[in-house]
C-alpha cells in the first residue's frame, strides 16, 4: 500500500500536484459503475474508473501536497519576515489575523526544533 511518508519522498510538490491531477481528472472521467458501457462504443482509456491501488495513491497524494504546501508556506512566512513585512500584512496576506499568523508560525517554529532544545 502506498503511504503519504513514501510518496512525499517520491514526489515534489509540482510532480505530487501533477500525479494528483491525473488520477482526479480519470475518476471524474469514468463511467458510474452501475452504468453498462455500450459495447459498440470504442472504451476511452482515460475514463477507466480508478483500481483501489489508484484510489488509496489519490488520497495519500492529497496528504503529501497538504504537508508539502503547509512547508511551503511556513518557508514564505519566513522569508516575508526576513525581507520586513509585519505580522499584520503576513495575516493579510494568508487571509487571517496578526495574532493566528504568529501563533502559527512560532508554533511550527517550536515544533522544529529538537526536543532538547526547547525549554
Amino acid at each position: 500500500m502506498t503511504t503519504p511518508d513514501e510518496l512525499e519522498q517520491r514526489f515534489t510538490l509540482l510532480t505530487a500536484a501533477a500525479r494528483y491531477d491525473q488520477l482526479r481528472l480519470r475518476d471524474a472521467l469514468a463511467p458510474p459503475a452501475d452504468d453498462p458501457e455500450d459495447d459498440d462504443a470504442e472504451p476511452d482509456p482515460d475514463a477507466r474508473p480508478l483500481s483501489r491501488e489508484e484510489a488509496l495513491e489519490l488520497l495519500a497524494l492529497g496528504e503529501v501536497l497538504v504537508r508539502k504546501a503547509s512547508y511551503g508556506r511556513q518557508l514564505t512566512v519566513r522569508t516575508a519576515r526576513a525581507a520586513g513585512a509585519s505580522w499584520t500584512q503576513i495575516g493579510a496576506a494568508l487571509a487571517t489575523s496578526k495574532q493566528s499568523a504568529w501563533e502559527t508560525h512560532t508554533r511550527w517554529l517550536a515544533d522544529q526544533e529538537p526536543d532538547g532544545a526547547r525549554s
